[in-house]
């Protein structure tokens, strides 16, 4: 008897839980077409006696990022020849680079607003045009979601796009 009363119980759950379905919910609003951007071949701009490269979310995702968004950005230093394929090689900002002028930063900041990059050194940066003229950075979005996954080496670009899931295949590219 004790085990027809738990066979018709655990059917009674199963058909209640079952039937717990009610109407779609209206469409979330569309994501981003990507979190990477790519600025290809940017030249600082001398701005109050700094190297900057500015840009407006806006003119990139079509908005403002979230409060909760944050972003890393990648200095394209090198790239090398893989069975065929060219593959480039991605620095982590902020950099200091040790050249024989001296030291040179890439540094950046952004707000929900806008972004900037800075180059500057302990010489005079205008001496070293290949280091301020063409350069092409990545913009990886980390939407706010992702804030309490685990912990990733963010010097690896890769690593970075593997541990957040995130499609660079659709790389969007800014000049």
């Amino acid at each position: 008897m004790k085990r027809l009363l738990l066979l018709l119980t655990v059917f009674a759950g199963a058909t209640v839980f079952q039937s717990c379905e009610g109407d779609r919910g209206p469409a979330g609003p569309a994501g981003p077409d990507s979190l990477v951007y790519e600025l290809f071949n940017v030249d600082f701009t001398l701005s109050n006696g700094e190297y900057v490269i500015n840009r407006q979310w806006v003119d990139l995702i079509g908005g403002d990022l979230y409060d909760e968004e944050t972003i890393l950005i990648y200095r394209l230093t090198d790239t090398f020849n893989s069975n065929g394929e060219t593959v480039p090689v991605w620095q982590l900002i902020p950099r200091t680079l040790f050249l024989d002028e001296g030291e040179l930063d890439y540094d950046f900041d952004f707000s929900k607003k806008d972004f900037f990059i800075y180059a500057g050194g302990t010489f005079d940066v205008a001496t070293t045009p290949e280091f301020i003229n063409d350069q092409t950075f990545r913009i990886v979005v980390i939407p706010g979601y992702f804030a309490n996954r685990r912990a990733v080496d963010v010097n690896d670009y890769n690593a970075v796009i593997e541990a957040y899931g995130i499609d660079d295949s659709n790389v969007k590219r800014i000049n």
